[in-house]
């Protein structure tokens, strides 16, 4: 490494230098740079010499972690767009939805920062820089070259040029990361969040015109409202086939048995809503998915007759369609319109008229 030093001194004794030289080279411009921003160079040294085995082996180190970026990378685009995702019965494809989401994009994002450790630590040359503080002033024409002339040089360090093999292997694990960034926001545009209107329908949805749902307990037992006390309440499922699983996890609901006087409320309150048949007697139904982050809201506290989501306290009013008065919800639970078939079971009367969930929470009640 050598310096041009042809430098005479200036009448406030200091060293003139003359960026326009033609035997000023980027590196003379760089010291001077750094001069006159009172930074000395200390020690600056490649780490190995040009063209060696050394060099080439920490090179190919650094481009096989990009290229590994850029595979790992369209892994994960591949298993987001084309990995089955619904949900199976059994061992299904679905399992591993997001297991190899996570794996994908671990390795990729981990292999990518190795790289430019890599790189940074055992490719670029060492320095060592000391600086004075001072206080900023504005920069001449001069010193804005010096700059540009400075990031050229950095640029030049990283030595892409000489090195095309680190340049493509970056540029080839990059555009995929970027690719996994935007995934997320074009996911929409790939497949239909509303096909088959999945968003507005639960396990209570009737296949069949005129079809009613029974509520039925976790082990598939339909319930007669003999079989809540009043003041009581009990989580229902629709009885279909895997209803009672995660295929239909949108579906839990909370059957209470309402107190006379609290059952008045809940009926007048009802009726307010333009909801006048969807109670049966005493007997109220609503989804237990918080209408906040999804968790089941399952504390009902009878002297109250509020509902509370444990996890992150949300609270609503039973008798008045479940109105959230306490917590970060802002929708209210979607009441589920019920009565008693011919036997004497509790059916769903239709599926639920608002969407459950925190699917919409944004929307207005």
């Amino acid at each position: 490494m050598s310096t041009h030093t042809d430098k005479t001194a200036g009448p406030a004794g200091e060293k003139s230098f003359d960026i326009d030289d033609p035997r000023t080279t980027r590196f003379d411009i760089v010291v001077e740079g750094a001069r006159r921003d009172d930074i000395e160079i200390v020690h600056y040294e490649p780490q190995f010499a040009e063209g060696t085995k050394a060099e080439r082996r920490m090179v190919r180190l650094v481009a096989f972690l990009f290229l590994l970026t850029g595979l790992a990378a369209t892994a994960f685009l591949v298993v987001y767009i084309w990995w089955p995702w619904q949900y199976e019965g059994a061992h299904g494809g679905d399992k591993l939805f997001t297991p190899l989401l996570g794996l994908t994009l671990g390795v990729a994002l981990g292999a990518l920062g190795f790289g430019i450790l890599v790189w940074g630590k055992k490719v670029l040359p060492k320095e060592v820089s000391i600086q004075d503080r001072h206080q900023g002033q504005s920069s001449s024409p001069e010193e804005q070259r010096i700059v540009g002339q400075t990031m050229l040089y950095m640029a030049d360090e990283l030595n892409v040029r000489r090195r095309p093999l680190l340049g493509v292997s970056l540029l080839a694990g990059l555009a995929p990361v970027a690719a996994v960034a935007a995934a997320p926001l074009v996911g929409g545009l790939i497949s239909d969040p509303h096909k088959n209107n999945q968003m507005f329908r639960t396990g209570f949805a009737a296949a069949n015109e005129g079809e009613k749902i029974r509520l039925v307990r976790e082990d598939g037992r339909p319930i007669r409202p003999a079989d809540i006390s009043s003041g009581g309440q009990l989580t229902v499922f629709p009885g279909i086939e895997h209803g009672v699983s995660n295929m239909h996890a949108d579906s839990p609901t909370l059957l209470i048995h309402l107190r006379d006087s609290d059952a008045q409320d809940a009926r007048r309150n009802n009726e307010r809503e333009g909801k006048p048949d969807f109670m049966w007697g005493n007997y109220i139904a609503y989804s237990k998915i918080c209408t906040h982050a999804g968790c089941p809201a399952s504390l009902y506290e009878q002297q109250t007759n509020r509902l509370l989501c444990p996890c992150h306290q949300s609270q609503f009013l039973i008798t008045d369609n479940a109105r959230p008065i306490f917590g970060p919800a802002s929708r209210r639970l979607p009441q589920l319109p019920i009565e008693v078939d011919e036997e004497g079971f509790f059916v769903a009367r239709t599926d639920y008229q608002e969407p459950v969930g925190p699917d919409f929470w944004e929307r207005p009640a």
